[in-house]
């Protein structure tokens, strides 16, 4: 008896044995442990801004009264934002950039994301190597910027140990004295007396430079095998930072004074909750703290296995970064209460935010605990760790998305082409280890992940929404999780998240304020090059769609925008035997009618999954019925 022949209408090309296969590039790779993706979110997440700009903003914006908008501003704008970005990334397993197959048109966004990350990895850098250089100065039995009297130190300095011990009887006047950790961070570490301005960088700080190359040099070491390497780092600079912060938490607590500290931080102003102010910084805490926008998420995600349960990771991981920074906060101003106490001053007079916080009053504060030493080595440790996994992920975000762009060529040599990437960043941000450079990163830290950011994250929301539709959206996390978003999501990403974000960019132009440092203010050359650099990753947007649509043949609106806005036919699961439903019909040489039919019969039963598919089928030979109806 003969062997019955499966018609050719039923079979796969792809599945037929042909050259094809020598020419597929090299297999991107996937996240070799179950908990590599959570710790890599976790760890890009909670980071610097977590420990110096949360605890600040809470206290100024109503203490714990900022949690409400908090809390709500997480539930609008960060979570939907956030699993949407996963949801990207793990459907298509592509990077930002290669991602725009779900609409050609707009590949703009991604180019804008890969700028934003480019001038942001740049300057986060080199607080990763002010950190290191605080780190070695630790290192010693007597911290350098404990007392006065050191050549860098001025007549201004004053020792916060005299005013302990000299005689109380009579009050010491602070108003016009500089801490002498003031005076290491400017004078000693940046030598910002060497520059008039960012105009003039002045010379290179040669111990700062070396700084920098070290942690570029970390930063590649531990990115050199893609997330295969990185995701195994990641469990311990994810998890250590958290042991360190109960340490310094216990240590802050037990401190005479630290209730002053904890009660000013947390003590509720309910009438803060009427000031619009106040919700819009609640909405921009969440937004730069979970990292939307920077295609971090979408990175990540596309190394998971096409069913990963990124819904239950999700909240997690946003939950779990929302008490990291409450936490933060009584670490912080317990010690802060402490202080504020022995030198005899309101806490609101030796809180700050920012780089202030971790490079001049912290450290002021551990020169007056016993063991200081440790405790300052065990501070910028942590500091350390927070920084690298978030720089990880800036960088595992560049380098994805140009060799995603570029499979064939790249995929093979990416660590040499992440070694590229490093150097060249590296030689880049030389500039802000000149006597001046501390300008130029306010400059880059003010104006590169701006305004810029939040177009790039409402454009993408609208384009997933609108131009490539909810329920095609829907349909795809259903296809890949066994369920759809429910009424909660789907109204976040249709109204809440774009409006919300829309209000956010509003309020940042029209209460748009020119940089400054401390008492210097940036010159009006400065200040354009620094919108120009948020506009710049705007007009990527634009540039994008002029080049799809050139790209396309015919008339510019019926065929050139309508066909560029519409997803790629490759778009869709990269690994075959998920692409079940419609996406079959979009493998490469595919002509059968049956999609579904040739998947069975390849990969044999019927799985949940492609029960899954089967509904799906259903549903939109439903919806091809009303449409002709």
């Amino acid at each position: 008896l003969t062997q019955p022949v499966t018609p050719d209408l039923l079979v796969s090309p792809s599945s037929q044995d042909g050259d094809l296969g020598s020419e597929c590039p090299e297999d991107r790779g996937n996240w070799t442990g179950r908990l590599d993706f959570l710790l890599s979110c976790i760890g890009y997440c909670v980071g610097l801004g977590n420990v110096w700009r949360f605890p600040y903003r809470a206290y100024t914006n109503g203490g714990g009264a900022f949690l409400v908008p908090y809390f709500i501003m997480l539930a609008i704008c960060g979570i939907p934002i956030f699993f949407m970005e996963l949801s990207l990334g793990q459907f298509s397993s592509l990077g930002p950039l290669a991602v725009w197959k779900i609409s050609p048109l707009f590949k703009g966004v991604g180019m804008g994301t890969i700028l934003i990350v480019s001038l942001v990895a740049i300057y986060y850098n080199m607080i990763i190597a002010y950190v290191l250089f605080y780190l070695f100065a630790s290192l010693t039995s007597d911290l350098p910027w404990q007392h006065c009297g050191n050549w860098w130190n001025t007549d201004l300095c004053l020792d916060h140990h005299v005013i302990k011990t000299g005689n109380n009887s009579l009050p010491v006047n602070i108003s016009n004295t500089v801490s002498p950790s003031e005076e290491y961070w400017s004078r000693y570490v940046l030598h910002i007396q060497g520059s008039s301005g960012i105009g003039d960088p002045g010379r290179i700080r040669w111990n700062l430079c070396l700084c920098l190359l070290l942690s570029w040099t970390i930063v590649y070491l531990c990115i050199l095998k893609g997330v295969k390497s990185s995701g195994k780092v990641v469990y311990f600079t994810a998890t250590f930072p958290y042991l360190i912060l109960v340490m310094l938490l216990i240590r802050g607590v037990t401190l005479e004074g630290a209730w002053k500290g904890i009660q000013f931080y947390l003590t509720p102003q309910f009438d803060h909750l009427l000031s619009s102010k106040v919700w819009i910084e609640a909405a921009l805490q969440i937004f730069y703290s979970l990292g939307v926008g920077f295609g971090g998420l979408l990175t990540f995600a596309s190394y998971n296995t096409f069913h990963q349960n990124i819904y239950r990771d999700t909240f997690i991981v946003t939950l779990g970064n929302a008490i990291t920074s409450i936490l933060a906060g009584f670490a912080i101003f317990s010690v802060l209460g402490y202080m504020s106490q022995e030198l005899g001053v309101p806490v609101n007079q030796v809180a700050k935010a920012g780089p202030g916080l971790a490079f001049v009053v912290y450290p002021q504060a551990m020169t007056m605990l016993p063991l200081s030493p440790f405790w300052s080595f065990l501070f910028f440790f942590m500091l350390l760790t927070l920084g690298l996994d978030s720089q990880f992920a800036f960088m595992e975000t560049i380098v994805t998305a140009v060799t995603d762009e570029f499979p064939y060529y790249l995929r093979p040599k990416k660590a040499s082409f992440s070694a590229v990437i490093c150097i060249a960043l590296f030689l880049m941000g030389l500039i802000l280890t000149t006597e001046g450079g501390m300008y130029w990163l306010v400059l880059l830290d003010d104006y590169s992940a701006g305004f810029g950011l939040m177009v790039v994250v409402i454009t993408t929301c609208l384009v997933v929404t609108r131009v490539y539709g909810m329920k095609r959206f829907c349909r795809d996390i259903h296809m890949m999780l066994g369920f759809k978003p429910g009424p909660y999501f789907r109204a976040c990403w249709m109204v809440l998240s774009p409006a919300t974000m829309m209000a956010l960019l509003v309020y940042n132009i029209v209460k748009y304020q020119p940089s400054e440092y401390g008492n210097y203010r940036f010159p009006t050359w400065a200040e354009v090059l620094g919108i120009l650099m948020g506009v710049l990753s705007c007009l990527m947007i634009p540039m994008g769609m002029l080049v799809a649509v050139l790209q396309e043949e015919g008339t510019l609106w019926e065929v050139g925008v309508q066909q560029a806005s519409r997803p790629a036919m490759d778009w869709g699961p990269s690994l075959e035997e998920n692409r079940s439903g419609m996406y079959v019909a979009s493998l490469a040489g595919s002509q059968s009618p049956k999609p579904l039919m040739v998947h069975m019969r390849k990969y044999g039963g019927i799985t949940s999954y492609e029960n899954t598919a089967i509904e799906v089928d259903r549903e939109m030979e439903e919806e091809d019925e009303e449409e002709s109806m």
